[in-house]
């Protein structure tokens, strides 16, 4: 049996900030509404950011009108708070206006366990600490759902922990710390502990990317509303996902991407030291090991 998931990425309700086509958000809701219609998926997932925050009021009334575009899809829906849905917000304030809680979780359906790994996206600001925290609970959470798992695992989450370049990414490419938490190594070295494939897939990136780290590919997906790959153009994004034996992914609209894979569960040999801090290597360059 096949499990069939509707994904929308990066909303961003609101007024248009640089390649942010905010002003676009609810007219391509509409469409992402009638697709996810057509497709009968088992469920919807929105992986956040569905606002451009302004301050809380605002912040409110954008988060509610992005509700509102969801409620006539038919389908069972799954939200992840973003990093905008929080800069104004408390995790309380969306599970109140989306009608759900936006604790981590699991759940199975078909041959696979779906996991909402909604660590906290809040972006810090103070002069201690800039930039997102990866709570401890969060990571143990994480980690405790490889080690006990007994079927394959999607890891759904807003922030993405591949550590992939950056390179040419119009906020990351410069900002490369903002694109994922800052101990994402250890997150990604939670998920090696699963006995079972992994497939991993974020949002917050704003392009479509491939990365595999460790055996376990890492999806990202493109924003509803990001203009940077489409000369200024909003890109209509909106994916299908398709868990079988094979993972099949497919985003539509302007930034289209189509991509198959077989989740497998080699795990790769650990990276080297640097060289100048290997022993061994140390030894070579004095000439004492041949």
């Amino acid at each position: 049996m096949s499990v069939r998931i509707c994904i929308v990425s990066d909303i961003h309700h609101g007024t248009p900030t640089t390649t942010k086509r905010g002003d676009t958000a609810l007219t391509l809701m509409d469409e992402f509404v009638r697709f996810a219609n057509d497709a009968k998926p088992d469920f919807v997932v929105d992986l956040g950011d569905r606002i451009s925050d302004m301050d809380r009021d605002t912040d409110l009334r954008l988060e509610r009108e992005v509700a509102e575009a969801f409620k006539p899809i038919t389908s069972p829906i799954h939200h992840i708070n973003g990093n905008h849905d929080r800069d104004y917000l408390e995790v309380s304030d969306n599970e109140e206006i989306l009608g759900q809680s936006l604790e981590n979780t699991t759940f199975d359906i078909g041959d696979w366990r779906i996991v909402l790994w909604r660590a906290d996206s809040k972006i810090m600001r103070s002069p201690e600490h800039a930039g997102f925290v990866l709570r401890e609970t969060d990571l143990v959470w994480l980690s405790r759902v490889a080690q006990t798992a007994d079927r394959p695992l999607l890891v759904m989450s807003h922030v993405p922990i591949s550590g992939h370049a950056q390179t040419g990414n119009y906020y990351f490419e410069r900002n490369p710390d903002a694109s994922t938490y800052p101990m994402a190594d250890r997150a990604r070295a939670a998920l090696a502990q699963a006995r079972v494939p992994v497939t991993c897939i974020a949002g917050h990136v704003h392009w479509n990317t491939i990365t595999t780290v460790d055996g376990i590919t890492h999806l990202t997906q493109q924003s509803l509303t990001e203009s940077f790959t489409t000369n200024g153009e909003p890109a209509g994004a909106y994916g299908m996902l398709e868990l079988g034996d094979t993972v099949n992914w497919q985003v539509h609209g302007d930034d289209p991407i189509a991509f198959s894979f077989k989740p497998g569960l080699a795990r790769w040999t650990p990276p080297l030291p640097g060289f100048d801090s290997h022993p061994e290597f140390a030894a070579r360059r004095r000439g004492q090991l041949k």
